[in-house]
This record gives C-alpha cells, structure tokens and sequence, in this order.
C-alpha cells in the first residue's frame, strides 16, 4: 500500500504538468450561441430565396417573372458549390493580406475538431476566436457569399443570357466576392488590419454588388424600349413580400455578424429596424413631397435602402445614429435612383447600384462618423477600438475606394472575357418575346 502511495505521489507532478495541454485543448461551441447562428444562417438564405426572388421578380414585366426568379434560385445553387469547392478557403483562411490560401479546399481539414470552438485566423497575431463550430460558421458566411451575387440580378434584368449570367456569377464569385471578403473580414486581410469598420457587408456585399451591377449595366447596354415603352412592374404584391421577407431575415444578416447571442447582437437589430423604418419614411415623404404621391415602390424601396445603409454600422452604433442614417439613405438613394440615373443615363433596371451601391457607400461613411466605442471596448482598449471620428472616417473612405475600384475593373474584364467567348446578351428577338419563353421554354398563364 505504501508503495503504491509513493508511486502515486510521484506522478503528481507530471499530472499537473501536463495540465496545461488540457487547457489549450479547443474549447466546446456555447450552446447558446450556435442555435442563434443556425437561426441566423436560416434567416439570410431566406433572403435570397424567396425574399430576393419574389422583390426582384415583382418589379419586372410578366414576360421576365420566372426567369428573374430563377437567376436567385440557380445562384443559390452555383455559390453553394463553388463557396464549397474553393471561395470558403479563399475568403477566410490565413493566406496573406488579400487572398486567403487553399487549406479548405473542398472544406479539407472540416473534420478535424468538428465539434469545438472555432478561432478564426487561427496562428496568427490577429487570431479571433469564436463559440461556434467552423461548419457553422462556414455555413453563415455562404449565405452572405449567396445574396452578393443575386444582388447584381436586378441591373442587368431582362437582356442577360442565362448562360453567360451562369458563368459570370461564378467567376466573379471566386475573382471578386471572395478575395474582399478577405480583405476585411479575415484577421490577416489588409482592410481589416487597416481598422475598417464593417459589421455585415457594407463594403463586402452592398458596394461590391451595387457597383458591379452598375458595370453590367453599362456594359450590356439599355434594354430595348427604356425611356419609350412601358417598364412598370407587373406584380408589386410580390415585391412586397420580397421586401418584407428581406427585412425580417436582415436580423440574421446583421445580428447575425456579432457570431453570439449578446449585447452587441441586441444593438444590431434594434439599429437595424430603426434605421429601415427611418429610410422608409424619408423616401416615402420625399417622393410624396416631389412627385404628389407616395407610392408602394417607394417605400418598400426606401426600407431595403435603410437594410443596406445600416448593415456596415449596425454593430458599431447606438439607436439615435442609426436613425439617422435611415434617414440620409432613403433620401440619397432615391435621388440616385431617380435623378442620378437619367442624369448619366444608365439602365440600372431595379436600381441595384442606385440602392445597393449608394446605399453601401452612405453607411460606410456614416459608420466612421457615428461608431460607438463602447461597443467594440476589451481590456486592452477601453474606450473601443472603433470610435467615431475624422480618422474612422478616414478609413472608411479607404475601404469604399478600393471596394470600387477592384470590383469595377475585375468585374469589366469578366464580363469583357464573357462577351467574347459565349455572349452576354440575348438577341433583340429574344428580349421581345421575353426571357421566360426564350430561356426557360415556360411562362405565367
């Protein structure tokens, strides 16, 4: 028994040594936390399908309806693979400060604790851990990587060939969305190490979609008739219901970028409804005050403007800036909707820049005016590492013109590329028969 006892006491020691191997050991996910992922990951599909279908597809003529819904579900399909496949790794693993490497290729490495505690930018100086599981996680930031590219539907609807959007969607998903995705949503991307302020897609989604689909634009031209036929929707009930299912999964677009159930989440969403009624209201009452009427287009456009303007600020600021930008965002974006677009005289059909694109830019500058440090406050820096100010606004400005610019060019020599191998666009006969017919062989009765 004594023996035993000495061989005991002299394992102790190597007991407690090994302890804090244990402890570096990956922790388990909060329970708490993934299900408010997995909600939210639920939330943001459901904005492209069916939010976005139905908002795009109700403002389009009857011969385009099916065809337009069906370009947010073949997207939806198209990304999920190629996120799959490679834009997951490209996006978020360490690589360097503008493209990430391909150790997720094909979600390698996805087994390997597949049930702790994710670190984003794990091994790095900037490593940021989480409390969900990396397939979470993976999963959430798909959806964002989804509804980009749909976005950019609503400039060239009506005149791009199915194929050629098929091809273009890819590619620009791999060339573009991914690689800004990584400059400043991953520790090591250089926008993030510059301190750019984006809580959900300001720079990411909203400007990188919105100029893109202004370039499609340009590039494919006018549609046939714009500015002497009639264009008006054919079913705005269905755009209303779009719209109203995007503000709803909005919450998990924005609460959603806290990745926890906490205080900075609560914050995100009460902004969020804010800032989208506030934008409603201010486009409804300056179009009733321009144009007489208040009309059902507006407003559901002006609270999707609020969507976009409040998504890069919604984790940065408090209730009162919020409305604010609400507020300055559905005013803008309808004058760019509205005067800006005949005055330089491009067919943006459902105003995907107009909204999107202004839009973005208005809440990423807003953001560095606004931002609350409390908000983003830890031990090392008290007073929060993003605090309103000329020099946040500063930054901001650095992220919205390098957003620009890389997507303007990338996304030109892709559909330049497109143009010369298989076409963009359908022929004139095709656009006035209708791309229902012309591409899908159905209609609506």
């Amino acid at each position: 028994m004594s023996a035993l006892l000495r061989r005991a006491s002299l394992a102790l020691p190597l007991v407690f040594l090994a302890a804090p191997a244990f402890a570096a050991a990956p922790a388990a996910p909060d329970s708490g936390d993934t299900a408010w992922m997995l909600a939210s990951t639920a939330l943001v599909l459901m904005m492209t399908v069916p939010g976005l279908a139905l908002f795009y597809a109700g403002m389009v003529r009857k011969k385009t309806i099916l065809a337009t819904m069906m370009q947010s579900f073949a997207i939806t399909c198209l990304i999920t693979v190629t996120w799959m496949v490679a834009g997951y790794s490209i996006a978020f693993t360490n690589g360097n400060a503008f493209v990430g490497d391909f150790s997720r290729f094909m979600l390698n490495g996805m087994g390997t604790n597949w049930d702790k505690a994710f670190v984003l930018g794990a091994g790095t100086d900037a490593a940021s851990p989480t409390t969900i599981p990396e397939s979470v996680y993976m999963m959430f930031q798909m959806t964002f990587a989804i509804i980009t590219p749909a976005l950019i539907c609503g400039a060239f609807a009506d005149r791009m060939k199915f194929s050629a959007m098929c091809v273009f969607m890819v590619a620009w998903s791999l060339l573009v969305y991914s690689p800004i995705a990584h400059w400043v949503w991953a520790p090591t991307g250089w926008l993030s190490a510059l301190g750019v302020a984006d809580f959900a897609g300001g720079t990411v989604v909203h400007i990188n979609a919105g100029v893109a689909g202004l370039v499609c634009a340009l590039i494919l031209g006018k549609r046939l008739g714009y500015g002497v036929d009639n264009m008006s929707p054919y079913n705005l009930s269905l755009a209303v219901i779009g719209a109203s299912l995007l503000w709803v999964g909005w919450f998990g677009f924005n609460a959603g970028s806290a990745v926890a159930a906490n205080g900075r989440a609560g914050m995100a969403m009460a902004a969020t409804q804010i800032a989208t009624a506030g934008a409603a209201l201010s486009w409804m009452f300056v179009e009733w005050a321009t144009k007489g009427k208040p009309s059902v287009l507006g407003a559901i456009s002006g609270a999707v403007a609020g969507l976009v303007a409040i998504t890069p600020a919604s984790g940065f600021v408090l209730p009162g800036p919020a409305l604010i930008i609400g507020l300055v965002a559905g005013a803008v974006c309808f004058w760019s909707a509205t005067s800006l677009k005949h005055l330089l005289g491009y067919d943006d059909s459902l105003d995907a820049f107009g909204v999107h694109g202004i839009g973005g830019m208005t809440g990423a500058l807003l953001t560095g005016v606004f931002a609350y440090g409390p908000l983003t406050a830890d031990k090392d820096h008290p007073l929060g590492v993003t605090i309103g100010g000329l020099a946040q606004l500063k930054i901001q400005a650095i992220g919205v013109i390098s957003t620009t610019a890389y997507t303007a060019v990338m996304t030109a020599i892709i559909l330049l590329v497109i143009s010369v191998t298989i076409g963009l666009r359908v022929t004139q006969d095709e656009e006035r028969e209708g791309l229902d017919v012309v591409l899908h062989g159905e209609q609506l009765g």
